[in-house]
């Protein structure tokens, strides 16, 4: 060994290029009722076109169909029906989830409205329901609808969605827990005409009108739309 022993030089180690910060993708992925709505930016809204929205409960709690739990969510909905920069014009209201369709001056007013709406049917169920915490299972969902054919999906979709879920109706029955009562869209069907509708009217060119270029609505049309 002695005094000729020669110092090992330490090495340096040298990062492969390119490390650094966070890569697409990385990190652990959500599960269960987190991995519903992606958590990416949310695209920018114009006042010109109404909006599909659908709000999720968490898993375990009673149906939203039922008498007393509907009764409080249509009361949510009517006072939140028309708020600045918001107005909710359909709806369909099903065991787990609701269905919506709506009209916001931008993606702020949306956001304002919906999540005003979510706090009120959370209040009113919580209440009901002897419980506490939250009640919807993530973010909401929305889909933009550009065109007359997309608004007329959505429609079909949202007023006959009961079908999809296998609820049982007579030919030509509406659905009780969606706003089809009122819709003035129907094939050889008119609208009830009620002074107290939990509803807006609706202001875009495109719900309220151009969507009739594509032909009204039959009762219990398979829904197909987004």
């Amino acid at each position: 060994m002695g005094s000729a022993r020669r110092k090992q030089k330490q090495r340096a180690f040298r990062f492969p290029s390119g490390w650094g910060g966070r890569r697409e993708g990385a990190g652990p992925k959500p599960r269960g009722e987190r991995a519903g709505v992606s958590h990416r930016e949310r695209e920018a809204l114009a006042s010109r076109f109404p909006v599909h929205v659908t709000m999720k409960l968490r898993a375990g709690l009673p149906s939203l169909r039922r008498g007393r739990a509907h009764a409080a969510v249509l009361n949510a909905f009517a006072g939140v029906r028309e708020r600045a920069g918001f107005r909710l014009v359909h709806y369909s209201v099903q065991s787990n989830h609701v269905h919506l369709i709506c009209e916001a001056r931008d993606r702020r007013g949306l956001a304002r409205g919906i999540q005003a709406l979510a706090i009120r049917i959370a209040k009113r169920l919580n209440q009901l329901w002897h419980r506490a915490g939250k009640l919807f299972a993530d973010r909401y969902h929305d889909h933009i609808l550009r065109s007359p054919r997309e608004v007329r999906n959505a429609l079909a979709y949202v007023l006959n969605n009961a079908t999809k879920h296998g609820v049982a109706l007579a030919r030509g029955e509406l659905d009780p827990c969606s706003s089809g009562r009122w819709f003035g869209g129907w094939r050889n069907r008119a609208g009830e005409l009620e002074e107290k509708i939990p509803l807006a009217r609706a202001q875009t060119w495109l719900l309220a009108f151009g969507w009739l270029r594509c032909g009204r609505i039959r009762p219990g049309e398979a829904p197909g739309g987004p």
